[in-house]
């Protein structure tokens, strides 16, 4: 097989495997976890089940490739209201603004971040977005302490950890099956109110 023949059998299998990632992405959009399977998969790709395998693997293997593209999806919606500037409070309340907005537009791939696929190398991954975005809000938060606007009392580190729990804690509600669901608007409304109570707790008086 020469250099081209080679080239061109690589881009046609990595376009398929991008086939069937995209195709697994959105059944998870319209019907959730439960919808992404290999049969459903390989019919949307249009390809033969063998091929799923293959190009991509099991069903964990597809789910972590899902995850991982929305890991780069959510990363883009962090690190753009953590580049913007301002004052302290003002880029912390951003964020938590931008991390709601992801789970609201982004609800199933939220989801799959949250509650990934059973495998180490999915749970490394959430964990690393975890602890990118983590250490970020601790850098808000101390540079809040460093101006004066924060109280000295807080640990930037530890409350960093305890606001992106309650965030998620929040945001996990949208998916509930039972009469405690929340809706995207009452999400937001709940996350700000959080926001307020944490603000109040935080700024300097």
């Amino acid at each position: 097989m020469n250099q081209i023949t080679e080239t061109r059998t690589t881009r046609r299998a990595a376009a398929t495997r991008s086939a069937i990632i995209e195709a697994a992405e959105q059944l998870l959009t319209e019907g959730g976890p439960d919808a992404v399977t290999i049969e459903a998969i390989a019919e949307r790709a249009d390809v033969a089940v063998q091929t799923v395998y293959n190009r991509v693997g099991r069903r964990p293997e597809i789910l972590l490739a899902v995850a991982e593209r929305a890991l780069v999806e959510n990363r883009q919606y962090m690190d753009a209201a953590f580049a913007e500037t301002g004052p302290p409070l003002v880029r912390m309340t951003r964020a938590a603004r931008a991390y709601t907005q992801f789970a609201i537009e982004r609800p199933q791939q939220f989801r799959l971040i949250l509650d990934p696929p059973d495998e180490p190398e999915a749970l490394e991954r959430i964990s690393g977005l975890i602890d990118h975005q983590v250490g970020k809000l601790a850098e808000v938060l101390a540079d809040g302490v460093a101006d004066g606007s924060f109280t000295a009392s807080i640990e930037p580190d530890t409350l960093a950890v305890a606001m992106w729990a309650m965030m998620d804690g929040i945001l996990a509600l949208n998916w509930r099956a039972d009469r405690k669901r929340v809706d995207a608007a009452a999400l937001a409304q709940m996350v700000e109110s959080a926001m307020s109570v944490i603000q109040n707790g935080i700024l300097s008086h």
